[in-house]
């Protein structure tokens, strides 16, 4: 062969391996594609229609008040309160769907029916765009606009727990999963598929696993397939279980079990072999503690044995690990297997800020003290409890249960005088309460005493909180600034005001709309209602400050009442709500 159709030959080939990376990334990218899928974000103002209860039965009425649906049903479902589609059930438990002018839809379809979420709190419980149909004995999907989204070829389809926008679907037998665009995640393979249960704060279960099972003629075998739908473990294991506690999108730590023999798996790769009772995670040494024969070893993360499997007990509390023997002596060791010059009666717990450590001395009873980052301490009263709380503050409490803030200078920040303090959600302020007088304080994050309300409700939203009692009602915007409900609510009409002990409503400018004459007024709600009360009874104004209803609603509610028009929210657990007269 000659120069030339060799480099001919060698250009073939090169271009044929480009072709074949080009592809591959193609697949790779479809594939992706295909799994991916949105979960719909809906905010309370924005839903449109509401389930209304009357004399036992149901129907629907849009935000306004208006009554859509007659209650005439034995039960009606929302899937998403922005889409006039209605789910209505007959005393036969037949459906049929309904949509804002009383007229039937998707008639195409038999058994219609919403998906319930599982094991997800929220006021939207089911799936917000998909319905399940039935045909030939077979169930399939729709979405909202009546367009199939997966063929009616399921025994099964119901939600995932845990994880909105997937679904679990049985197909001959075996199940699988499919997201909410009808696309496969898990093809239906398995005789049992359940989450990992893994779960982060800033997003939930997005990473969270599968685990997955079938049957043999020995019982369930397990294995695990990832997020991206690969398998890590084939189905033949006794046991598997993701250690959950350590957040890591990563990697995946999994303790299985073959034949009564423990050990685990990272990823693909098994770290530590099957030869143990038992293996638990320590979150606070972040360490594995192993089972042979009853006796406690620890291993790192690695799979790296530290501490031998021949002590009676292991436990690790703070950044130390405590071996008991036999003999009920006690050896501390630091958190990689070295030997630790502490008492054993002593322990040391890390805080969320590297500069402080918290320990706790049990030789004279539990007493707590504050460590710097040399381990120095820097408190010289020794404390019943101590918790970090941000910067250089700390939580203490003494004697009597009482507690308070100090700074790393063990000077007061709040007295120790309160039977509770907390960190209100999502925001840096502080609540304090005293059962005495059943007070509640509201101080920003440098300590500065914003009010004081007795038996006061603290309501957090989006953007501000709320602090409300019977006689008076104050805003905070998340900066720590007292905000006027003008400022709030800005395109509300009225604004609810009292004057000498008594509410009523003025406008932005200050001038009455309603007088002072009632008990206690509210805000107007999202949809243009508030509530007036009188006597212990509720009845409701609109956005004008006309009455729609005179004081007679007699409510057992510990918060303030919603309403829209003449008609009020009743929550029956599980986030799920209606409104009735």
């Amino acid at each position: 062969m000659n120069m030339k159709k060799k480099n001919i030959v060698i250009i073939v080939i090169v271009l044929l391996i480009i072709i074949a990376i080009a592809g591959w990334f193609i697949y790779r990218q479809i594939k992706k594609t295909g799994r991916e899928y949105e979960i719909e974000k809906i905010n309370v103002q924005d839903y449109a229609y509401f389930i209304l209860r009357q004399e036992g039965k149901y129907g629907v009425i849009n935000n306004s008040g208006d009554v859509v649906i007659n209650p005439t049903f034995t039960n009606v479902i929302i899937p998403n309160p922005q889409k006039a589609v209605f789910i209505c059930y007959d005393e036969n438990n037949n459906t049929k769907v309904l949509n804002q002018n009383n007229e039937q839809i998707f008639s195409e379809y038999t058994q219609l029916q919403p998906i319930r979420l599982k094991n997800i709190s929220s006021d939207l419980m089911y799936e917000k765009n998909l319905l399940t149909y039935e045909k030939d004995e077979k169930i399939g999907l729709i979405n909202l606009e009546g367009k199939v989204i997966a063929d009616p070829i399921y025994e099964s389809i119901e939600g995932l727990p845990y994880k909105e926008g997937e679904l679990l679907v049985q197909s001959e037998g075996k199940y699988g999963v499919i997201n909410n665009k009808g696309n496969y995640l898990i093809n239906p393979e398995y005789d049992k598929i359940t989450v990992d249960n893994y779960t982060t704060e800033e997003e939930g279960y997005k990473h969270a696993g599968y685990i997955v099972s079938n049957t043999t003629e020995n019982g369930y075998r397990y294995g695990y397939v990832d997020i991206d739908g690969n398998v890590l473990l084939e189905p033949e294991y006794t046991e598997v279980s993701r250690i959950t506690n350590i957040k890591d999108n990563d990697n995946i730590y999994l303790i299985v079990a073959q034949n009564g023999q423990y050990g685990m798996i990272k990823n693909q790769e098994q770290i530590i072999e099957n030869e143990y009772q038992s293996i638990s995670y320590n979150s606070e040494s972040n360490t594995i503690t192993l089972e042979k024969t009853k006796r406690y070893g620890v291993a790192t993360l690695d799979g790296e044995v530290i501490i031998p499997t021949e002590f009676a007990q292991i436990d690790s509390t703070g950044i130390y690990i405590y071996a008991t023997d036999v003999d009920g002596n006690v050896e501390v060791y630091q958190e990689d297997g070295n030997p630790a010059e502490i008492d054993s009666n002593v322990y040391i717990l890390k805080t969320e800020n590297e500069n402080y450590q918290i320990k706790i001395d049990n030789t004279q009873g539990s007493t707590y003290s504050i460590l710097n980052k040399a381990g120095e301490q820097i408190t010289k009263q020794n404390y019943s409890y101590i918790n970090y709380l941000y910067d250089n503050y700390f939580i203490v409490s003494v004697t009597g249960g009482k507690v308070g803030v100090i700074n790393d200078k063990e000077e007061p920040i709040i007295e120790i005088q309160y039977d509770s303090i907390e960190r209100v959600d999502g925001t840096e302020y502080i609540i304090t309460r005293l059962s005495q007088n059943s007070s509640t304080q509201l101080y920003d994050k440098n300590f500065k005493q914003l009010c004081e309300m007795t038996n006061a409700i603290i309501k957090k939203e989006n953007d501000y909180i709320k602090l409300y009692n019977n006689t008076e009602t104050k805003y905070f915007d998340l900066e720590g600034n007292e905000k006027q409900n003008t400022e709030i609510f800005p395109d509300n009409q009225i604004y609810a005001k009292s004057q000498d002990g008594k509410w009523g409503f003025v406008d932005k400018s200050g001038n009455v709309v309603v007088d002072y004459i009632y008990d206690k007024t509210t805000d107007l709600g999202s949809y243009g209602y508030a509530g007036i009360q009188l006597d212990g009874k509720w009845g409701v104004v609109d956005a004008n400050g006309k009455v729609i209803v005179e004081p007679t609603y007699t409510l057992k509610v510990q918060t303030e009442p919603q309403f829209i028009k003449d008609y009020y929210r009743v929550e029956y657990g599980y986030g799920e709500f209606y409104y009735t007269k």
